[in-house]
């Protein structure tokens, strides 16, 4: 009776100690595999974390059975993730090799505020690591990511380029850092350029399609984060990393940067950047003031505990860049003088602090954590006029915001799981100056609250929430209407699983966006957009409603992203030519084309195919296209500034830790033009990207190799402002080097 007593005690301990799955394994890196520390080995959907011991292992336990995506990260290198079907008390063997590539990035948390697989995430997603970013690094965040699927740049010059997602620009498509609205107003003019520097950046992530429910209404047509890879968990030790380039077809030379170091539970982090370009080549010469000089840096301090951490970060950025042939358009300005502006240059700064912190691990409660940012940025640039070698400053532009966002991170509930939060900013714009368009300071103070929720069948998984957003606009000057704008925004999401890898993600939007300062109230001669601008106080909100439908496969041997998407925007705000006295011409004020902005309702359509295969051990090969198509529904009139079809294939050739990748460029004409807007003509593209790692054990030293245009091809950029004055860059060679060190 005793033994029977004690063998049911016995049995009934190990049943409690059999709570889950395990799954154990090692994480290395390189063709070596040298064993990686400190690696952070997750369960996303689970909230089950670990890291790896000096030697490279980790052990993840009472994991409930199912279909699960493990995931590892480790700053500097390309995360990885797998997925298990795990059955009760199953212990998985999981061995992962990161490696240092350009060409694969596999995780997002830009698309539904956690960290997923872009192949898991309901959004369709790029994320561009910082091999990539170094190896195409310019001076300008939308140089960098010009190449992207279903991305191009919007530019007024090199150093002016801002992204533009699947046609949409300006106001509709929202750049953040770590989360936070930049606080530039680049959206608004093809002159002003973004003051974040990719070249410290972990990873620029894209997220394409609306994403009005997290972001609020700026963000109707997609958003840009560049994360800086700032932990919210202690690692004792020092990680970091040092990148240099060099680039011949602009004379670019830029270093930069960055550590973080953990000692007793405080992590201390620091670095910075320096950028010089000239003056840039082209078949036909170079451009004349489209050269460049910027410094960056940051400075952060944290305390992080089990259960909470708080930091605290100071940046800067310093930038002055040419505009190339602004001089031309402000001849008005000064014909009655002797004097002749030789060039305009664009004198930007850019000074930001910020206070992040949390809480996590709530026993018990329907919370599991909850995270809070406060943000404040004071922007400003001065459009510079040269006039015999001296500077004269114009227009002084002043931007000061504040932001702050709360974000509540549900328990698991059975199948449900979510977050929901609120957020707002308080932001005070003022002009003065020669090119004053707005007279007086505008108060914009806004905020929203908003929640996004996910039930997970396993094979089957659905997402739905929704945001509520209060803008409101207090001008100072008298003659110029307040105006407040309140909104409600949804989305609705579908993800099935196919097959092994497969599955087919459906999304349904309904987005709202506020008009927008410059919208209601500019008025007068607007360099930046070569355009009289005239405002419109009466505006409406715009309204859209939109699908995305997207097949997805991942594998080790071949990945695959198809999306097509169709948007349909009421009330959708544009510049339109004024012919005031029925001439038939369009009317010119100070030298300029007069535009107001007027609304009509607009429709988006396109596809894009990101494919990647891996052939054979020492074979892989790359290809994408994308293809968008914008008009304004009921007059039939094709939107400016809409890119053309693109295709891109190449090749990746393999041998140990090397990397080569031939890759041709096709672009079409574009032809379906905006009334007064020039076509442009197709082109054929070469270029060849490399890699080479030496892996050591607490180091990686990677050398990278660009050379693009190979045939020094004359082509033009349909998104450009000066398209019909400056082509693109031609035939050039980039070459970088990073050490970073773990």
């Amino acid at each position: 009776m005793k033994t029977a007593l004690f063998l049911l005690l016995l049995f009934s301990l190990q049943s409690l100690a059999q709570t889950g799955a395990v799954i154990k394994g090692r994480v290395t890196y390189g063709d070596a595999k040298i064993p990686i520390h400190d690696a952070v080995v997750s369960i996303p959907a689970l909230n089950l974390s670990t890291t790896t011991d000096e030697n490279g292992y980790y052990e993840i336990k009472n994991i409930p059975k199912g279909r699960h995506t493990i995931l590892v990260h480790l700053e500097g290198f390309v995360d990885q993730t797998k997925n298990l079907e795990l059955s009760s008390d199953q212990v998985a063997e999981v061995d992962f090799n990161l490696q240092i590539s350009s060409i694969k990035a596999q995780v997002t948390v830009t698309a539904s505020e956690k960290i997923e697989s872009i192949f898991d995430s309901f959004h369709s997603v790029n994320s561009v690591p910082s091999t990539r970013i170094v190896e195409r690094a310019s001076t300008s965040i939308g140089e960098v990511l010009e190449s992207e699927v279903g991305v191009n740049k919007r530019s007024f010059g090199p150093s002016t380029s801002r992204p533009v997602i699947r046609g949409f620009d300006g106001d509709r498509v929202l750049i953040l850092q770590d989360g936070v609205r930049s606080g530039s107003i680049s959206s608004q003019s093809g002159d002003h350029g973004e003051p974040l520097e990719p070249l410290t950046a972990e990873r620029i992530e894209i997220v394409k399609g609306p994403a009005t429910l997290l972001y609020g209404s700026n963000a109707i047509g997609g958003v840009v984060n560049v994360i800086s890879g700032e932990d919210t968990n202690f690692h004792s030790g020092l990680t970091g990393f040092i990148s240099s380039l060099a680039n011949t077809a602009n004379r670019q030379g830029a270093l930069a940067g960055g550590f973080e170091y953990g000692l007793q539970r405080f992590m201390i982090r620091g670095g910075g950047s320096f950028n010089r370009a000239g003056d840039y080549n082209t078949p036909i010469g170079k451009i004349f003031n489209s050269a460049s000089r910027t410094n960056s840096g940051f400075f952060g301090l944290g305390y992080y505990a089990r259960k909470g951490w708080l930091s605290g970060s100071y940046n800067f950025d310093l930038r002055r860049y040419g505009i190339p042939f602004a001089q031309t358009f402000t001849h008005h300005h000064h014909e009655d003088d002797e004097e002749e502006v030789e060039q305009i240059d664009l004198r930007m700064k850019r000074n930001n602090a910020r206070i992040n912190g949390g809480f996590r691990d709530f026993n018990g409660s329907f919370l599991s954590s909850i995270q809070y940012k406060l943000d404040y940025t004071e922007y400003q640039h001065k459009e510079i006029e040269v006039i015999e070698g001296r500077d004269f400053p114009g227009t002084i532009f002043d931007n000061k915001i504040f932001s702050y966002r709360t974000l509540f991170e549900q328990a698991k509930y059975k199948n449900l799981t979510g977050r929901f939060g609120f957020e707002g900013f308080n932001r005070r714009y003022v002009i003065n100056g020669e090119e004053q368009l707005i007279q007086g300071r505008i108060k914009h103070n806004s905020f929203s609250a908003f929640t996004l929720q996910e039930l997970n069948f396993e094979r089957i998984k659905l997402q739905f929430g929704g945001r509520i957003e209060n803008n409101n606009y207090s001008p100072e000057n008298a003659e110029l209407r307040k105006r407040t704008f309140t909104g409600f925004s949804g989305a609705f999401g579908l993800n099935i699983g196919l097959w092994q890898g497969g599955s087919f993600v459906f999304n349904y939007t309904n987005s709202y966006r506020a008009a927008a300062i410059e919208e209601l109230y500019n008025y007068g001669p607007h360099i930046g957009n070569v355009t009289f601008e005239i405002g419109n106080q009466n505006l409406k909100a715009e309204k859209a409603n939109g699908v995305d439908f997207s097949i997805r496969h991942a594998s080790e041997k071949f990945n695959l992203i198809g999306d097509v998407f169709y948007y349909r925007i009421d009330n959708f705000v544009f510049l339109a030519p004024q012919d005031e006295d029925g001439d038939g011409q369009v009317d010119i004020e100070d030298g300029l084309p007069v535009a107001k902005y007027e609304q009509s309702d607009a429709e988006y359509m396109g596809a894009e195919i990101n494919l990647n295969a891996q052939l054979n051990k020492h074979l892989g090969s790359f290809f994408s296209f994308d293809t968008v198509r914008a008009r304004l529904v009921n007059k039939k009139i094709n939107l400016p500034r809409i890119p053309p079809t693109r295709a891109r294939l190449g090749l990746d050739l393999r041998y140990k830790d090397l990397s080569i990748r031939p890759e041709v460029l096709f672009a079409t004409s574009q032809n379906k033009t905006f009334p007064l807007e020039t076509r442009t003509g197709g082109y054929t593209v070469y270029n060849i990207a490399g890699s080479y790692t030496i892996a050591r054990q607490h180091q990686a030293h990677i050398f990278t190799v660009y050379l693009y245009n190979l045939t020094d091809r004359l082509y033009r950029n349909h998104v450009s402002f000066i398209k019909d004055l400056a082509p693109e860059i031609g035939r050039g060679i980039k070459v970088g080097y990073t050490v970073r060190f773990f």
